[in-house]
């Protein structure tokens, strides 16, 4: 079922929101100095899995053209 473009949009807006508040969280900790490595790694990954579906999400926006 594909996904209503507006839904898309607003996915995107949660993910980068999201997206944002993990990197500000992980600098804040790295920058502490006494940080949780298991829970920065954690993080990390949930970081990436995010920028994973936010790029995802946008080539859906992308109109499929028939060459």
């Amino acid at each position: 079922m594909p996904l209503d473009p507006s839904d898309i949009t607003r996915q995107l807006v949660e993910l980068r929101i999201e997206h944002r508040d993990l990197d500000s969280a992980i600098a804040q900790m790295t920058d502490d100095g006494h940080c949780d490595e298991v829970q920065l790694k954690r993080m990390k990954k949930r970081k990436l899995r995010l920028k994973d579906m936010i790029a995802y999400l946008e080539s859906k926006l992308i109109p499929d053209l028939d060459a």
